[in-house]
């Protein structure tokens, strides 16, 4: 499942084409092609049918029959204090995502955003928010980073601080979407740290796009651990199953 994450191609979702300049035109839902509503390229009814996500694992947001701590994360307790996910990873975010991540679709950014920021609304409030960041390298490349296109519209519905500075990759790493779960734990090991001079408070949230194993998010946790954060929160658009 996981390796799907990065294989969609832009364009179409449902046999509709993402218009490339949205300001030009009135907006259409990126799923349907129907007349878009509440000023974002997604119509009411797409919107209700999304997957949002039922109950799950509050440690790892796994999906579960009630909600709960998963067996995993009972025998080996995660970094972060409390992991949520607005959607499971199922159509159509396994198409819109893809498109924000890999093909500079920021239509779908604006909605997928939006989207979290009505679940996130309702949880335990942090002080700041902080983007999982790119290497410089792969942002080099890119040209943008999709877990910082998500959080600053997030940060700015919720009136949160933005730490978009605050933590760093160190070195670069192999895309995570190739390997097993014990590689990226190898992978990942001391691949973030927190920038000199960054000022932390003592909760925090990491936001990214999206969630497989956690082996990114629990890096980066606890490189902030490290540095004297006392609570560490992910805010995820999607979990992979």
């Amino acid at each position: 499942m996981a390796g799907t994450v990065n294989r969609s191609l832009p364009g179409k979702v449902d046999g509709c084409l993402a218009a490339p300049l949205p300001w030009l035109f009135a907006l259409r839902c990126l799923v349907c092609g129907e007349r878009g509503s509440r000023g974002l390229d997604l119509c009411a009814a797409c919107h209700a049918a999304l997957p949002w996500q039922g109950p799950a694992c509050r440690r790892c947001a796994l999906p579960l029959p009630q909600p709960g701590i998963c067996g995993d994360c009972l025998q080996r307790p995660p970094p972060l204090d409390r992991a949520h996910a607005a959607f499971d990873y199922a159509f159509p975010l396994d198409r819109l995502l893809p498109r924000l991540k890999f093909h500079g679709d920021f239509a779908a950014g604006r909605v997928l955003a939006q989207a979290m920021a009505e679940r996130c609304a309702l949880l335990p409030r942090p002080e700041a928010i902080i983007p999982l960041p790119l290497h410089r390298a792969r942002l080099r490349r890119r040209g943008y980073d999709q877990a910082l296109e998500l959080a600053v519209p997030l940060a700015r519905a919720l009136r949160l601080p933005l730490l978009g500075g605050a933590l760093r990759r160190s070195k670069t790493t192999t895309a995570q979407s190739r390997l097993d779960a014990a590689a990226r734990q190898r992978n990942l090991r001391d691949a973030f740290v927190v920038a000199d001079r960054a000022t932390l408070p003592a909760h925090v949230v990491l936001v990214d796009d999206v969630m497989t194993t956690g082996a990114t998010l629990h890096a980066a946790a606890r490189a902030l651990r490290a540095a004297g954060v006392q609570r560490v929160d992910a805010w995820v658009c999607a979990r992979v199953a």
